[in-house]
């Protein structure tokens, strides 16, 4: 197994920087050709969301495709896919961050009953409580 850091799978998904989409495309799809499986950890998908927001300016569909595409890659393993996949569906259907959905995930996952937070957006989510 092979771990992916965010720029490295910024630079397959967007191919916008020629030299390193290409060794970034090569060593994917070489690895996936002799069976390799690459690891993705949490961080690097909270990462990769952002990026493409605030970098690539690409709105929630192009990222809630993006997302979907790389969760059902079968060469892909993640640190916590099941997390991952309703964090995506929370992201999709509500208002928040990516990475405010897994915060509260994490938290639910840890026992808390909701996570405190100061972000209006989030007032319709059983994971949190607005202060």
């Amino acid at each position: 197994m092979i771990g992916l850091d965010t720029n490295i799978l910024v630079r397959y998904l967007t191919q916008d920087d020629p030299a390193q989409a290409e060794k970034a495309t090569r060593e994917i799809d070489q690895g996936a050709a002799s069976g390799e499986v690459f690891f993705i950890t949490n961080i690097v998908m909270c990462e990769l969301v952002w990026v493409l927001e605030s970098g690539y300016s690409l709105d929630k569909t192009e990222i809630v495709s993006a997302l979907d595409k790389i969760l059902r890659t079968k060469e892909f393993e993640f640190e916590d896919k099941d997390l991952l996949w309703q964090c995506l569906g929370e992201y999709r259907e509500g208002s928040g961050d990516f990475s405010d959905h897994f915060i509260g995930r994490l938290g639910r996952k840890a026992g808390c009953s909701r996570t405190l937070t100061f972000d209006t957006k989030l007032k319709k989510s059983p994971l949190f409580r607005v202060l």
